[in-house]
């Protein structure tokens, strides 16, 4: 899957493309739930593994397939598994490489639901955790027990916009022999590809920016060996989080504007960023795109560009978040991020509401802190909205 050499927006528009009979230019929607055989012994021959074709679609199936080939090689990955979700990925990987009585250490700014999944559910079948700033090697290293199995990383990390070295990250896994899995959505292949930095794993909630239109949810876990992807696709067939067809359809549809829709939104955050860190009535801005980000130099060094994700404080803390987003007309009040629309929200009460306050705090989730997911409207009347919401606060 990984040998194809045209450029990246002609992967993203090519890569997994199969023509079929019909001479469709684009994938067909194969709405079928079960497949049939030409006779018994392709039957057999399918299901023992012995021949490629289809069977049944929680198994396989072409239009998710296609979609399944296309990630797998935007990320330089050996395979790749779609699944129902965001969740349903991030769940399949814990499955799949977590035992009872495995360790795990991971972002402590990590996606809500997936620590909850973590602290809340693994914990009762004896999986132990640790939650950290993973953007300090040190602090991992120091981290590692006996038992570690898995360092699990999100970079850029939700909501605080920490950055964490993959390269790094990697090293210290190979050093005790942990496996790396790096949850890339907030980047996507088109800013960062972590298996060329040393991750055995990547996973997307394909809703975000790969979809980017806020019409679907799913999941993909790429895989850097073959052994990885059986591995993680048997769990997923088990737990029965396959995508659905129209579901492929529609990321497939997606990815094929991908570099155009980040590189809009990526133009107007920078503008934004820019704008709001010289603002009076704002105390931060994490966007890292600026000089000012803690992690800016890594990020230019590890990433081919600086997204589309403000995190950012206002003076007056809670109330004042509050305040700006029940005062912002265009911004949409509402949970996601990386569509063509631009999104605001308060990760405190909605997306991270699941952690205790301490845990927040430590994970750089102040009350005060709004998330910004910039989209592709024009970029003064994002600000004209931002500056007549900032009047009420």
């Amino acid at each position: 899957m990984n040998n194809d050499h045209n450029g990246f927006n002609t992967k993203l528009v090519h890569a997994g493309f199969h023509a079929d009979a019909t001479g469709a230019v684009n994938v067909p929607i194969y709405q079928s739930s079960t497949f049939s055989f030409d006779n018994a012994a392709q039957g057999a021959a399918l299901f023992a593994g012995k021949e490629d074709g289809y069977i049944y679609t929680r198994l396989g199936n072409p239009t998710i397939r296609a979609l399944e080939e296309n990630v797998a090689i935007l990320e330089n990955g050996f395979g790749a598994v779609a699944t129902s979700s965001g969740m349903g990925a991030v769940s399949t990987v814990f499955l799949a490489l977590l035992s009872q009585g495995d360790h795990l250490v991971s972002t402590a700014s990590v996606y809500g639901p997936s620590r909850g999944l973590v602290e809340k559910h693994l914990a009762r079948f004896g999986v132990q955790s640790t939650y950290l700033d993973t953007s300090d090697l040190a602090k991992v290293e120091a981290a590692i027990k006996p038992n570690t199995k898995l360092i699990y990383v999100e970079t850029p990390s939700n909501p605080a916009m920490l950055v964490t070295d993959i390269e790094g990250i990697a090293k210290i896994a190979k050093a005790y022999g942990c496996l790396l899995v790096v949850d890339n959505t907030f980047a996507s292949p088109f800013l960062q590809k972590p298996i060329d930095l040393g991750a055995d794993v990547v996973l997307h909630s394909v809703t975000k920016f790969l979809n980017g239109h806020a019409d679907i949810v799913g999941g993909v876990i790429i895989s850097k060996t073959p052994e990885l992807d059986k591995l993680i696709r048997v769990m997923m067939i088990n737990l029965g989080c396959n995508m659905d067809p129209h579901q492929a359809f529609m990321v497939i549809r997606g990815i094929k504007t991908l570099s155009l829709r980040m590189r809009e939104a990526e133009k107007n955050a920078m503008i934004i960023a820019t704008w709001l860190e010289a603002h009076p009535k704002v105390e931060w801005v994490r966007y890292i795109g600026l000089p000012s980000h803690p992690q800016h130099e890594l990020a230019k060094r590890q990433m081919s560009g600086f997204g589309s994700m403000i995190s950012f404080e206002l003076k007056g803390g809670i109330s004042a978040g509050r305040k700006l987003m029940d005062s912002v007309k265009l911004a949409i009040l509402a949970v996601s991020l990386g569509g063509v629309e631009t999104l605001i929200e308060h990760p405190a009460s909605m997306t991270h509401a699941g952690m205790s306050p301490e845990d927040r705090l430590e994970a750089g989730i102040s009350d005060g802190l709004v998330r910004y997911s910039v989209g592709i409207e024009d970029v003064e009347d994002l600000i004209a909205d931002i500056e007549q919401a900032l009047t009420q606060v």
